[in-house]
């Protein structure tokens, strides 16, 4: 099979408050407006290359309406369709704002996608160009402002079958998984379309509503960035919900917080290259610092709330097991790190 898809390309999500949403995103992540369209507003970082990476649409509550991938070329956007409706997909053609003739689909667990492979590049006024040639325009004056959108993490009620389903028919890579210690039950993997640790992320869902998100990420250039945009979320008021910290999974240094309609954002950077086109993805542990390496913290109950909010049992509500609570909020105590 050809390789099908390039990269990640966009996140457009849902919010109660359009408005209220954009302003954080503009005055305290650092991103751009570029376009309102029927209500949705689409922005960008400052050093996305096409026209937008992130769109915000009018909605009831938080949630992900799609995440778009651009494929590798116009014959791999036609192949992945073709593959995709003899797995008994029923997806629909469209043309969408920048990116032309595109193709969305609802997933076996009901996450909508978007392949494409037209774009617009970003082209910065004058006033905006870079010094640097390769850079779309200059950097962004806000402190700690991310370069790019890095990747979108969803929640699945089987992580291995939603990672496996993927790989087989768009050929994303399975870089690593999380199972618990206490018993063989995947929590989190993550996949890839190309050479990061992973653009496609996945965590356990043990609600009975499909299609939900956990929280997409944005990268920055260096940890010094990170801590800054840290330090700058807090001065303002907003709460850090996890880190910093690194994950062992991926290697990369991650910030959680939260925008207004409550749906999580993570900033990240560092992290591995990995070129092996035979990669044998590891099993990680809990305990082994899957979620943070430095094993000196317990992952907040928060982080596993998804959106939109669950109809049925999750792992923030009553009825998990106490010592699956255990495994997943405190790993390390039964291990002499807690």
């Amino acid at each position: 099979m050809i390789k099908l898809l390039s990269h990640l390309s966009y996140v457009a999500v849902t919010s109660p408050d359009v408005e209220a949403s954009v302003d954080f995103y503009v005055t305290q992540v650092g991103l751009s407006v570029v376009d309102r369209i029927d209500g949705a507003v689409y922005l960008r970082c400052w050093g996305d290359y096409y026209a937008y990476s992130l769109v915000v649409i009018p909605g009831t509550e938080p949630s992900l309406a799609t995440m778009a991938w651009r494929t590798s070329s116009p014959e791999a956007l036609e192949e992945a369709a073709r593959l995709l409706e003899a797995e008994g997909v029923d997806g629909e053609w469209f043309d969408g704002p920048s990116i032309g003739r595109a193709y969305r689909f609802v997933g076996p667990w009901g996450h909508s996608m978007t392949l494409h492979w037209d774009v617009v590049r970003h082209q910065a006024l004058p006033a905006e160009a870079s010094i640097y040639p390769d850079r779309p325009e200059k950097r962004s004056k806000v402190a700690g402002a991310p370069r790019q959108l890095d990747h979108v993490t969803i929640a699945t009620s089987s992580v291995d079958d939603f990672a496996a389903w993927y790989n087989r028919v768009l050929g994303f890579r399975i870089m690593a998984k999380t199972i618990l210690d206490e018993a063989p039950i995947s929590v989190f993997s993550v996949l890839t379309t190309n050479e990061k640790s992973h653009d496609l992320g996945v965590v356990l869902d043990g609600s009975t509503r499909a299609g939900r998100i956990n929280h997409y990420a944005f990268w920055v250039d260096t940890r010094e960035e990170l801590l800054i945009a840290a330090d700058v979320l807090m001065e303002n008021g907003i709460p850090i919900e996890y880190g910093p910290s690194i994950h062992g999974i991926g290697e990369q240094n991650f910030l959680y917080y939260r925008e207004p309609s409550t749906l999580r954002i993570e900033l990240n950077t560092g992290g591995y290259r990995n070129y092996v086109p035979d990669w044998e993805p590891n099993t990680w542990k809990p305990s082994l610092g899957s979620n943070n390496f430095y094993r000196n913290s317990a992952m907040p109950m928060s982080m596993t709330e998804s959106f939109p909010a669950a109809d049925g049992p999750s792992a923030t509500e009553e009825g998990v097991p106490d010592e699956i609570k255990d495994a997943l909020f405190n790993p390390y105590a039964k291990h002499g790190q807690g």
